[in-house]
């Protein structure tokens, strides 16, 4: 029987542009026949977010889309938890709505999984010859910050503990009781994994096609001192 990817993507205000992340996904074959289980979580969107997704559910039912929503806004890392939380395949990613991040990567991320050499893999945008967008210098910098900060704690060599593409064993992930609802899931996921037992964390280049605020970007620098803090929390206070 094919193993399954569960892809869960967290989603607001993203209705102008979803279909697009969605074409993308769809177009992918994975290595070695694995199906895809999108899980798709809107965070109570403002906009068309809910009509655009159900739209396209009708639209392609070849590309087996769950959906779900929030009744309020609880942010990011809540979407996350009810997407991972819903997910049956073998294995979980964490997709962003947006374009940031190249679905055809996929199989990068797969590959030291199901060779079983890697239990979790993260898609670095800080190392590998792929392309990356030049956008700003102190996003870049914070991030080096916080992973450096992570690593000290954890005792991990990561070069990106802030990427998106972070992709699981169901089992692992699933068992973790994640508490975060915004974005300090990054931070608290990285805390948690590295005190699995004898788990196995790899790292493979990405791309990264980045957006500015006019863009969509939504995380600015209050999310930092709450990763700061997340940081510290989940790593000094067990």
């Amino acid at each position: 029987m094919s193993k399954i990817l569960s892809i869960v993507i967290p989603a607001y205000n993203e209705g102008p542009t979803i279909h697009r992340i969605l074409n993308r996904i769809k177009a992918v074959e994975l290595i070695q026949g694995m199906q895809k289980e999108v899980i798709i979580v809107n965070d109570c969107s403002k906009d068309n977010t809910e009509e655009a997704i159900l739209n396209y559910k009708n639209a392609n039912p070849e590309l087996p889309i769950s959906y779900y929503k929030h009744e309020v806004n609880q942010g990011k890392g809540a979407a996350l938890h009810t997407g991972i939380n819903k997910a049956t395949g073998d294995y979980i990613i964490i997709q962003d709505a947006d374009l940031e991040y190249d679905p055809q990567e996929y199989n990068l991320l797969l590959k030291p999984v199901l060779d079983d050499f890697a239990d979790i893999v993260y898609g670095s945008r800080f190392m590998g010859g792929n392309p990356h967008r030049i956008l700003f210098f102190w996003h870049s910098l914070g991030n080096a910050m916080l992973t450096f900060l992570s690593n000290m704690f954890t005792n991990l060599n990561l070069t990106d503990m802030e990427t998106c593409y972070k992709l699981f064993k169901r089992d692992i992930i699933q068992n973790i009781q994640l508490k975060e609802k915004r974005f300090g899931f990054e931070p608290e996921v990285t805390a948690r994994i590295a005190r699995v037992p004898k788990v196995r964390i790899y790292e493979v280049g990405i791309s990264y096609y980045g957006r500015t605020y006019d863009e969509g970007k939504k995380i600015g620098w209050k999310d930092g001192f709450r990763a700061i803090y997340c940081i510290l929390k989940y790593n000094l206070f067990k």
